[in-house]
């Protein structure tokens, strides 16, 4: 989930730097809340798209290799390269057929190789020129393989009532926008852009993990908003006392809100030659 470059807003920040260090205490476990309550639907969905034995995988923005490992783990595919722009959480716990790569995915030529399945979760939507990116990870599907896409969808709007939850995402999403340029208003348009950048028989659906005390997504968000409040408090729309009210209020029966959604969008590459 870091393999960010740098932002596309006058502060030019990055993933990683600005927010969300790996070094940072803590900062695996965050990541890993949100595997859990979003791995079981990445991998069903890569399940159903037919990922098994003989695939060779590109995991991209791998973070700590919770799907990168359930690939070989329980799909049974044959090989997969976790890439992530700072690898310390994939290093952790090898594999047999998990390699690792550091490398920044927006670099011409970063990524070697043509894949049976190219996989990427919540790592577009922190970066700059997202239409010619997702024309390059096309690129690297192979003839007959898919590109799977995940990201977020922010379902907090003028109309959502206003909480103490809604009040502090509306803050999160602008202030990681003026921070590291995160930008999730364009997400919708991924069955677009895959069907520009050649792929066929494109689809897409969302999941939206209840926000229930003590869940694994509210305790995501909870630390989200720790690492991102300084960014938050300097939008002006929240300060530290509506941060300490939404974590409460998160942590509460009186919660009633929708999390973000996560937008999960395919294409096939067409196979060479007539089928």
């Amino acid at each position: 989930m870091s393999g960010a470059a740098r932002g596309d807003t006058p502060g030019g920040g990055r993933y990683g730097e600005a927010v969300f260090r790996p070094e940072q205490a803590g900062e695996g476990e965050r990541i890993d809340f949100g595997a859990l309550a979003y791995d079981d639907t990445t991998m069903a969905r890569l399940r159903a798209l037919g990922v098994g034995p003989g695939w060779h995988c590109l995991d991209l923005g791998a973070g700590t290799g919770t799907v990168s490992r359930r690939l070989l783990e329980e799909a049974g595919v044959a090989s997969v390269l976790a890439v992530d722009r700072d690898v310390r959480f994939l290093s952790v716990r090898p594999v047999p057929g998990l390699d690792v790569l550091e490398a920044d995915i927006t670099a011409p030529d970063a990524i070697p190789g043509v894949f049976s399945l190219v996989h990427a979760r919540f790592v577009l939507m922190h970066l700059p020129e997202r239409d010619r990116l997702i024309t390059a990870l096309a690129e690297l599907v192979a003839p007959g393989g898919v590109l799977v896409l995940g990201d977020a969808v922010d379902l907090t709007s003028d109309r959502t009532p206003r909480t103490p939850y809604s009040a502090v995402m509306r803050a999160m999403w602008q202030g990681l926008r003026a921070t590291i340029g995160t930008d999730v208003s364009w997400v919708p348009s991924y069955p677009h852009l895959l069907r520009g950048a050649g792929l066929e028989s494109v689809a897409a659906e969302i999941h939206v993990p209840p926000l229930l005390p003590g869940s694994p997504i509210s305790r995501f968000w909870t630390d989200t908003w720790e690492r991102s409040r300084a960014a938050m408090l300097a939008t002006g729309l929240v300060d530290d006392a509506a941060v300490d009210e939404a974590v409460r209020y998160l942590d509460s029966d009186e919660c009633a809100a929708l999390s973000a959604g996560m937008l999960t969008v395919w294409g096939w590459k067409p196979e060479e030659g007539p089928r």
